[in-house]
């Protein structure tokens, strides 16, 4: 689990059950994407939370979970916010 320290001592991270997060503080938590399948049965993440893109469509829910999480990581979780 990556953890990111901003300067004004708030925390940013991609949720999961790693680590009780309680112990850092007060929480706010926000949805980043919806992971849903299509019409044809195929796999979306849609990234429009966070304002990123659609992608996909992926076979398999596993890769689209993969896509998002790899997403989020390398654009949203770094990204300056106030």
């Amino acid at each position: 689990m990556q953890l990111l320290i901003k300067s004004d001592g708030g925390i940013r991270c991609l949720y999961d059950e790693t680590l009780d997060l309680q112990g850092l503080g007060q929480l706010h938590i926000e949805r980043g994407s919806h992971v849903e399948p299509n019409a044809d049965g195929l796999w979306m993440a849609d990234l429009s939370p966070v304002a990123g893109p659609l992608l996909g469509p992926f076979p398999n829910r596993s890769d689209a979970l993969k896509a998002e999480r790899e997403w989020l990581e390398a654009h949203w979780l770094p990204a300056v916010r106030k």
